[in-house]
């Protein structure tokens, strides 16, 4: 039942070239970068992986990305990433550009046994439609662009088939976790870290704090530790700030009045 493992390169030891990972995290909050330090440091590539985003240019996912070591990435959000962009649009990276919500109940649906559902999100547009850019060629022209969907009305409304996302591993980062496996996600953190959880066939969970079991109130955890394969300790310093933000002065204030 203990399934806390020495470092965090023995737990990502057999991830292999090509496999499909689903990352936690939601803007810089809850990033798994002890585990994808370890990653990057193994030299595993080919990788298709599902994350909300794809980090900063150098740190968390980026540091995959800016090595070469992504083919594919599944997401909603990529503004924060100029490298992201020049490979997507040079045609190095293949990105499925995904509706927030949805990609959050597609990862879900999986961890749920839940083959595929239909949601009003996408309805009349490219998603629907088919023709979303994945992959650019050299040339900028579509290389590989999205199909179209199957749609069916209930009720007078018009839905979307989406279809579960089911990957190899995912890397989660939780406030707490304890030698068992169940975890407690802090704020944002827990957007996207207890879906990825769910969806792998194989967990890894970095966690800030890990406590013995039966420390944690069963009533806080918010991922059993049925979901969960192997426990690392976080590097708890190793954290970002998106964007930072300051209250002018009380001096600079009353110059500007």
């Amino acid at each position: 039942m203990d399934k806390v493992v020495g470092s965090a390169a023995d737990a990502v030891a057999d991830i292999p070239d090509g496999a499909a990972l689903a990352v936690g995290g939601f803007g810089v909050c809850g990033i798994p970068s002890t585990l994808i330090g370890a990653l990057a440091a193994a030299g595993t590539s080919g990788l298709s992986v599902v994350s909300n985003n794809c980090g900063l240019d150098d740190w968390g996912l980026g540091l995959l990305l800016g090595a070469g070591r992504i083919a594919r990435m599944t997401s909603s959000y990529v503004g924060e990433n100029k490298e992201f962009a020049r490979q997507y649009l040079a045609g190095e990276l293949e990105v499925e550009l995904t509706p927030q919500g949805t990609l959050a109940e597609r990862l879900r649906a999986a961890g749920a046994g839940i083959p595929a559902f239909y949601t009003p999100a996408g309805v009349g547009t490219q998603v629907e439609e088919g023709g979303l850019p994945w992959r650019y060629a050299a040339d900028g022209t579509v290389a590989v662009a999205s199909p179209a969907k199957e749609v069916r009305e209930f009720r007078g409304r018009r839905f979307v088939l989406e279809e579960a996302v089911e990957v190899d591993f995912a890397l989660v980062r939780a406030e707490v976790a304890d030698r068992h496996g169940n975890c407690v996600f802090a704020a944002a953190a827990r957007n996207f870290n207890p879906l990825c959880a769910m969806a792998a066939r194989v967990t890894l969970v970095e966690a800030d704090r890990i406590v013995e079991p039966g420390d944690l109130d069963p009533e806080l955890v918010h991922l059993p530790g049925i979901y969960v394969d192997r426990i690392v300790a976080a590097d708890p310093s190793d954290k970002r700030i998106e964007r930072r933000t300051a209250v002018p002065a009380a001096a600079d204030m009353a110059r500007s009045d």
